[in-house]
């Protein structure tokens, strides 16, 4: 799942007329870098969910064997939009993706994959250690405890891509909601976990995160 349908406010006037999914890094659209990955790691059905300017993300998206889930007329958030694209989606276990970071080192599906364990895990967050995070202020989000429980607090920072159950987000009954209301149940049950990546990630909600990701990826245009 493909976490497209964002306003894309903090990016200033380069999503006045486009959603932020397709702003151009290192010469190719964002959810181009997302969909790189999806496809090297070899998942079976893709889906992003669209709302600002979906015709855009739409017709981009036309050749490349992405199913869409568009939300309408209001944007659902995180939680309430991958409640919404459940029946696209199908049952078990997702992973989802934020469109919005760029990557360099081994795949995150990959990593992330090899470590889940649905006997004891709700879902499994992919965290970014501080010195490896380009363009991300603040404290982190959360502590990773020697057996990969999860803790909220300082420390490495929820990176946008995870494994996730989507039983409990039926008690809900907020339309649109955070994910972060789902993580809630799971951390009181002591069933989210988290591990770290072990290369480097770059944010790019912010126009200067542009320039800061090419660099990681050691692109020019010249």
């Amino acid at each position: 799942m493909l976490f497209a349908a964002g306003f894309g406010t903090r990016m200033g006037a380069l999503t006045a007329d486009q959603p932020k999914p397709l702003v151009r890094v290192a010469g190719k659209p964002l959810i181009d870098h997302a969909l790189d990955l999806v496809r090297d790691y070899g998942a079976d059905r893709v889906v992003a969910n669209l709302h600002y300017l979906p015709d855009l993300l739409e017709a981009h998206l036309a050749d490349a064997g992405v199913a869409l889930s568009h939300e309408s007329p209001d944007i659902l958030e995180t939680g309430g939009g991958l409640r919404h694209a459940l029946p696209v989606l199908g049952a078990g276990p997702v992973i989802t993706m934020n469109t919005d970071a760029v990557w360099r080192g081994p795949n995150p599906l990959d990593h992330l994959a090899a470590l889940w364990n649905p006997d004891k895990m709700d879902a499994l967050l992919l965290c970014i250690p501080k010195p490896q995070a380009i363009g991300h202020a603040g404290v982190g989000d959360f502590m990773i405890k020697d057996d990969m429980r999860a803790k909220r607090g300082p420390g490495s920072i929820y990176s946008g891509v995870q494994i996730i159950k989507t039983n409990l987000l039926h008690d809900i009954p907020e339309s649109s909601f955070s994910l972060n209301l789902l993580w809630d149940k799971m951390l009181a049950e002591d069933r989210l976990f988290a591990t770290a990546y072990p290369g480097t990630w770059c944010d790019v909600g912010r126009p200067e995160g542009i320039k800061l990701a090419e660099d990681m990826l050691g692109w020019s245009d010249v």
